[in-house]
């Protein structure tokens, strides 16, 4: 009954939506309401404003749709809050009072590290945290260097991938980079950089099951679909449990410094504001 009723006012939304012949009927419609909950009411300017500009049309009349019934479920269940909670579980104030000292408080840090401090973290102390660590920084899942390649199965001399792709002489590996691209529709050479083979294994047509005894065992990998060729060429590899290298490992540590050193910041700013409250007399001990 009550989506009933409120798709017939959605419905008279929608031409008044498309009227809007002047400022002051738009003033009355603003006033009118939509639907009331005890003693709350939508209006017809609140729904507008809740629309964003961009919506027209039917969009926007399934966009005041679902509005209508969020605000309705809202009320319904503040209304049941109201009338079910007791005086002192209904005290908020104190929880806003918090809230509002937490807000500021972390607006304020967050306005000095950006004004006052910008970290700086040296390749020595990546280096050395990753010693120190280095029992932390196992790998989950297998990761390799290599080479991806996609391939349209309608491109030109597709036979000469076979050899080129497998092959680590410099030359070959030129004439497979000018070859894939003029044809390739993907092509990835990472030799120097440490790669998940999930990133791989997931853009294959019919991915790997297997991904550790795939790498494993295989230098080499060679599939098709209906519209493509994938190659895959593993030259090194790294298996789950391994140490992991500190390059692969190297944005994740200078995170973690990172933060470590805001965190000492911000424990550097609370003694000094305490100390400065001390001489200036802002704080008295009784």
């Amino acid at each position: 009954m009550r989506i009933s009723i409120i798709s017939k006012i959605i419905s008279a939304l929608g031409i008044i939506f498309l009227m809007q012949s002047c400022i002051e009927q738009e003033d009355d419609q603003g006033k009118a309401p939509v639907v009331k909950v005890g003693n709350k009411i939508l209006t017809q300017g609140m729904l507008q404003h809740a629309i964003p500009s961009g919506i027209v049309g039917d969009d926007s009349v399934t966009f005041a749709q679902g509005y209508i019934n969020r605000w309705v479920n809202s009320e319904l269940i503040l209304r049941k809050a109201e009338l079910n909670l007791s005086k002192d579980e209904k005290n908020i104030e104190g929880l806003l009072n918090d809230y509002r000292r937490s807000l500021l408080t972390h607006q304020y840090q967050q306005k000095l590290l950006k004004q006052k401090y910008s970290p700086l973290v040296k390749d020595k102390e990546i280096e050395s945290y990753y010693k120190d660590m280095i029992d932390n920084f196992q790998l989950s899942e297998p990761i390799i260097k290599g080479i991806f390649i996609i391939v349209p199965k309608t491109a030109p001399n597709i036979n000469s991938l076979q050899d080129l792709y497998q092959s680590s002489n410099s030359e070959d590996l030129i004439k497979l980079e000018t070859y894939c691209f003029q044809n390739a529709k993907k092509y990835e050479v990472f030799l120097d950089e440490w790669k998940a083979f999930s990133q791989v294994n997931s853009k294959l047509p019919t991915p790997l099951v297997n991904q550790e005894q795939f790498i494993k065992y295989n230098n080499h990998y060679h599939t098709s679909d209906s519209l493509y060729h994938y190659y895959v060429s593993i030259r090194e590899r790294l298996l789950p449990k391994d140490k992991a290298p500190l390059e692969y490992v190297h944005g994740k540590i200078k995170a973690i410094l990172l933060n470590k050193k805001r965190l000492e910041f911000l424990k550097k700013l609370e003694e000094d504001l305490y100390k400065e409250g001390l001489e200036q007399e802002i704080i008295k001990f009784y």
